[in-house]
């Protein structure tokens, strides 16, 4: 099947309606049938700004960026995104297209 994979960059202490943002891009995507995300954290990056941003040992939740991705079909994206930009939040997201499907029978 033919679809994208849309992914955010949010920066994982980023709070948006009173949750971390990575959470409340999940919930979101669940709330509008979005059937299935996942949340991954960086070791390290940098931005547009060229900062570079690292884990250390003793950090505990810092600057470091999360990534959350969703595999889906197009007009799911599009209806995601839509829903989003009416949220007070500013987000970068990419959006790529993939083939999809599941492999075996399940049993």
């Amino acid at each position: 099947m033919q679809g994208v994979y849309l992914k955010f960059y949010v920066q994982e202490n980023q709070r948006h309606q009173g949750i971390l943002a990575y959470e409340w891009l999940l919930e979101e995507a669940k709330k509008t049938g979005i059937r299935g995300g996942s949340a991954f954290r960086a070791i390290a990056g940098y931005g547009r700004h060229g900062k570079m941003h690292e884990q250390h040992f003793f950090e505990l939740a810092g600057d470091l960026f999360v990534e959350v991705g969703f595999a889906l079909k197009e007009e799911d994206a599009q209806h995601f995104l839509a829903h989003l930009a009416s949220e007070e939040l500013k987000l970068f997201y990419i959006k790529i297209p993939v083939d999809m499907g599941i492999v075996g029978n399940g049993s």
